[in-house]
């Protein structure tokens, strides 16, 4: 009986960790799409909403404003991009596909990462690894933001 109750147990436990952890529907997400690959001198922050429409499906949508030198080599700032991401869970594991720029070729971004939460679900960190398939290019990405 004690080996039944502590197996009963330890099932309830995991079965509410991995409830817990679960990206459901209705979920959103806001945050920042990536803070990494910058200089701390040109740090800048794109803003990214998100929204599960479904169990384990979240789509994004991120604003960032690139910046291009002027004759005198001072970053003025360029277009305003809108980018389009999506990502399918696997428990805290996610698959990526994103694009920085709906209007330009910048190429398919392809990538698989993890969401580290904190224990209420509120925040959370998302490390990816990404491919470009136009400049064919891998890099290390980090998001981070809210999950309510």
């Amino acid at each position: 009986m004690k080996s039944f109750i502590l197996f009963f147990s330890l099932m309830a436990g995991i079965a509410t960790t991995t409830l817990a952890q679960q990206n459901t529907q209705g979920d959103w997400y806001i945050g920042t799409g990536d803070i990494s690959n910058t200089s701390w001198t040109e740090w800048a922050l794109s803003p990214t909403v998100g929204y599960a429409f479904t169990d384990n499906l979240v789509t994004d949508l991120s604003l960032n404003q690139g910046a291009t030198p002027d004759s005198t080599g001072t970053p003025v700032a360029g277009d305003l991009n809108i980018g389009v991401h999506v990502r399918y869970f696997f428990d805290d594991f996610f698959g990526y596909v994103g694009t920085q720029n709906l209007g330009d070729d910048s190429g398919l971004n392809v990538g698989v990462g993890k969401l580290f939460t904190t224990e209420r679900n509120n925040l959370y960190l998302d490390p990816r690894v990404v491919f470009n398939t136009e400049d064919k290019t891998t890099n290390l990405r980090v998001g981070f933001g809210l999950k309510f």
